[in-house]
């Protein structure tokens, strides 16, 4: 049995930022860069890139502090810190132009690359994300703000904590929470130092770049479930399309993944020249 905590065969490597940076690349095309959100990892896209990788050079990470990327040593997991890396991560691969789609934090991170590196971005899909302030925290991450429970969660995170939060992130008819998905992110959390890692990420405090959104002129899809707060991204960013999922949780890309899929490859066939099949 494969430990999600090893390299996988189809694992990469690069250094980024004083960073090793684990991704997968699969497909041909025009590139197109999955962000995962909090507490996950790149195997979140693995069912939509089988998808997506028909149409598209398909390049996901393990954002610092998650999966096999790991913490960083100056413990900086600012926002605008992870659009910088990011951006230097795809630079590094030789990969000019690019669209990026991002679930979450993955899609706060997505649109403030779209601020930050407007020249580099051919779309921007985001799906779930985060980024306006009154967009409520999961229960899982206002935990590790207690001081009282921060340090065990530091050395222990349980599996049982972890699978709850899993099935407070989907939607209520989605069956995606099993035994192999459980392990995978629990074996992942307790990797060296990415408990740590993950409890800095929720006890740092985001600037509000929010009043910014609306400066975005990337062409823009929003895709959402119905049910998920702090979604003004069509409202702000002129232009935008969306896409409502009447029934999905916060893990879109891996609880459907076909419909995201065919969105984003519908989106971006007329802006990146691909044929749709």
């Amino acid at each position: 049995m494969s430990s999600w905590s090893e390299p996988q065969p189809d694992s990469r490597f690069v250094s980024v930022d004083g960073l090793r940076i684990h991704y997968k690349r699969a497909g041909q095309g025009p590139a197109l860069v999955l962000l995962h959100g909090s507490g996950s990892s790149l195997q979140h896209f693995d069912r939509a890139t089988d998808l997506l990788s028909e149409s598209f050079d398909v390049i996901r990470p393990d954002l610092p502090a998650f999966g096999l990327t790991g913490p960083r040593e100056d413990r900086d997991y600012r926002i605008p810190t992870y659009a910088t890396t990011v951006a230097a991560f795809v630079s590094a691969l030789g990969v000019e132009h690019y669209a990026v789609a991002g679930n979450s934090l993955g899609g706060n991170i997505a649109w403030n690359l779209a601020l930050d590196h407007p020249e580099r971005l051919t779309g921007l899909v985001l799906v779930n994300a985060t980024g306006y302030p009154e967009k409520e925290m999961p229960a899982g991450m206002r935990l590790t703000r207690n001081p009282l429970v921060r340090p065990v969660l530091r050395r222990v995170m349980p599996r049982g904590a972890i699978e709850r939060n899993l099935r407070a992130n989907v939607g209520h008819r989605s069956t995606i929470v099993d035994e192999a998905m459980v392990n995978r992110a629990h074996e992942l959390m307790s990797r060296p130092g990415n408990r740590s890692a993950f409890v800095d990420f929720c006890n740092t405090d985001q600037p509000d770049r929010s009043a910014r959104i609306p400066n975005i002129g990337a062409p823009t899809l929003v895709l959402r479930s119905a049910g998920i707060d702090g979604q003004h991204f069509a409202r702000d960013i002129t232009g935008a399309q969306e896409l409502v999922h009447p029934h999905g949780g916060h893990l879109l890309p891996e609880e459907e993944p076909q419909w995201f899929a065919d969105a984003i490859t519908t989106f971006l066939a007329p802006l990146t020249d691909t044929p749709t099949h």
